[in-house]
């Protein structure tokens, strides 16, 4: 029997590229590389909708960490998703009010933020990098994030990801959370593919917590006391005093007709630091050409900018701002996609709001769009004040104040072919959206899991009230949108102030059982939504137009992260629930011991099986045609 003379030489090959690919295969995580594979991996696994997921949380030091959660310091610790393990990953609390909120309460219900490369660049969850666990605070329905997430998603806006998980920690049941993804480097490339633009999330508040977000912040810079803690006063003895409009001008603030508090520009600080509510640059103003005039929003960039990266933002600033070119300067079907929801669900703590916050901004070859985050005080909430208000607010001024004020928004309705546009994405997602049957599949598949969350901020009799709330706004609304999109209803505050009697009537509606920032205490967080009273007798800060009577906030922080009306505290039900991976039913699991445990190689994702088969395949055809010459 003879040999081919080149059989040693194929053979040597084939081996080669084999392992030249299995190499690939490991080290392609090492090497920065997410494929798209990946990407769909984590999308169809942690954010599948079809369950609620499980995340155990093993840490050796939890409750020194838990101590330590202000700080927002990272501590390693391994986590288990659905049955798989990751271990030497990091995690630290996040939020902003949310984190002071729960310092303050009798609580360590903190949200959370797991990275996954913290420690080591080249470890993903199926390619995903940054994971949000958010603890559904001043959320009596927990779905206000989760419906409006979904419903950007499934309105076509680039929008982050979401799912329920019930976290234990150590094996011991902690609560149910909402699961959501980072907006940074996979989003990016699930979103606009590997040669992404340049992400930012501009914000000029510095009150309440989260990095570099005033965590030493002072109430005392505008003329409220603090009590003896001398912190932002929602625990014992503090006690807020009505704002006097001329101390704190004579202060340096400023209080001009649409509402909203300024620093005067000579002072510095200023209310909230960096430029105050109404900075310019957070409501994507142009102000001039200099850098150091969006600190604001480079500061706060995401991606790493270069000089060409900031003069191309600017320059797509004043065209905004000119209101010229705008085809070139927004993704006009993003951003009115967005404003379509956005505007749909009140949310009076974002751009639209006094506080001009909670959204992040993605800019791509000089054009920008908007990226939606933080929602868990949407549906009017924010404030809680007139129901019949929040239902019926004015889908063409959709601004708290003047809608010019808001650049980004305000080309929408300066070119009738662009407001035309807007309003038939509304009417086609009120057509084809669902949203009474995502709020109940939603409310049938957490129910049990809420049941028994022992650290929740509500009782399950308030979640159930939340539920049907929540719907019953959402019915409203709708009701009220279309009247306004056929001319039934006035869809301007112009109009709607001149011709009020054909108003959606929704006296029956408490917005304070969906969860607020407060009943009865600060108006809506420095920016209820009107000047003409309340249907729920809610005091307080009001827009800044008109200060209310002195809330009485003594006392501690409720649990739940409001102040109830009678000023008690409400307990949350401790009913505690075992978990398992499926329904919630099985037995408490012993943490895993990690001292040999290997992360699975599932953890690269789908891509993995592809690698391997190519390499399988290229093997078995060298040894084949070896075979052919023995």
């Amino acid at each position: 029997m003879s040999t081919h003379k080149k059989i040693d030489l194929v053979c040597l090959l084939s081996v080669i590229i084999s392992v030249l690919l299995a190499a690939l295969f490991i080290g392609g995580g090492a090497l920065g590389m997410i494929s798209s594979a990946s990407e769909a991996g984590y999308k169809e696994r942690l954010f599948s909708l079809a369950r609620v997921h499980t995340i155990d949380i093993v840490s050796d030091n939890w409750d020194e960490f838990i101590a330590s959660c202000q700080s927002e310091e990272y501590s390693e610790c391994a986590v288990v998703i659905d049955g798989e393990a990751y271990k030497n990953v990091g995690i630290r609390a996040k939020g902003n009010t949310s984190l002071t909120a729960v310092s303050s309460m009798d609580s360590e219900r903190y949200s959370f933020k797991i990275e996954f490369d913290k420690y080591d660049k080249s470890k993903s969850y199926y390619g995903l990098d940054k994971l949000c666990l958010n603890n559904i605070i001043q959320d009596n329905t927990y779905m206000k994030d989760y419906l409006t997430y979904r419903m950007m998603n499934e309105s076509g806006v680039n929008a982050p990801l979401c799912s329920y998980v019930y976290i234990t920690v150590n094996g011991e049941d902690w609560g149910l959370y909402l699961a959501v993804e980072g907006v940074e480097e996979a989003f990016l490339e699930r979103c606009y593919g590997k040669d992404y633009g340049e992400l930012y999330k501009p914000d000029s508040m510095s009150f309440g917590g989260g990095r570099g977000n005033g965590m030493n912040f002072r109430m005392s810079e505008f003329g409220v006391s603090e009590g003896d803690s001398g912190d932002f006063p929602f625990s014992g003895g503090g006690d807020i005093k009505s704002f006097d409009p001329t101390e704190m001008s004579e202060s340096g603030f400023d209080f001009p007709e649409n509402g909203e508090m300024t620093k005067r520009p000579e002072e510095t600080g200023g209310m909230f630091g960096m430029g105050g509510m109404s900075s310019d640059d957070v409501k994507l103003k142009y102000v001039d050409d200099k850098y150091e005039s969006y600190s604001n929003i480079f500061e706060n960039a995401k991606t790493d900018v270069t000089d060409s990266d900031k003069d191309r933002l600017i320059a797509s600033l004043k065209s905004l701002g000119e209101n010229s070119d705008i085809e070139n300067t927004v993704d006009i079907e993003q951003v009115i996609r967005y404003f379509t929801v956005h505007n749909f669900v009140c949310n009076w703590d974002s751009y639209t709001g006094s506080m001009v916050h909670n959204y992040y901004l993605y800019e791509e070859d000089g054009r920008l769009s908007m990226i939606p985050w933080d929602y868990n005080l949407a549906f009017g909430t924010f404030q809680a004040g007139s129901a019949s208000e929040q239902v019926n607010y004015p889908i063409d001024s959709p601004v708290m104040g003047d809608v010019s004020d808001r650049p980004m928004v305000s080309w929408i309705f300066s070119d009738s072919k662009y407001t035309e546009l807007y309003h038939k994405y509304m009417a086609e997602f009120l057509d084809n959206t669902d949203i009474g049957s995502i709020i109940d599949e939603a409310a049938a598949l957490i129910s049990d899991y809420v049941e028994k969350d022992p650290t929740k901020f509500c009782t399950y009799e308030e979640f159930e009230q939340g539920v049907s709330a929540l719907k019953l706004f959402c019915r409203l609304r709708e009701e009220s949108v279309k009247g306004q999109l056929n001319g039934s209803i006035p869809s301007t505050s112009e109009g709607q102030s001149e011709n009020g009697s054909s108003l959606i009537n929704a006296s029956e509606l408490k917005l304070s059982e969906m969860g607020t920032m407060n009943n009865g205490g600060m108006g809506g967080g420095f920016g209820g939504t009107s000047n003409t009273g309340s249907d729920e007798g809610n005091g307080g800060f009001g827009d800044f137009g008109g200060f209310g009577e002195k809330p009485d906030m003594g006392g501690e922080f409720p649990k739940n992260g409001m102040f109830p009306p009678d000023g008690e505290r409400r307990e949350s039900d401790d009913r505690n629930g075992a978990s398992d991976s499926e329904n919630g039913t099985g037995e408490n699991k012993t943490p895993p011991d990690f001292g040999n445990m290997e992360i699975p190689i599932a953890e690269s994702g789908d891509d993995s099986i592809i690698l391997l088969a190519v390499s399988a395949a290229v093997l078995g055809a060298g040894l084949l045609f070896a075979g052919k010459f023995n």
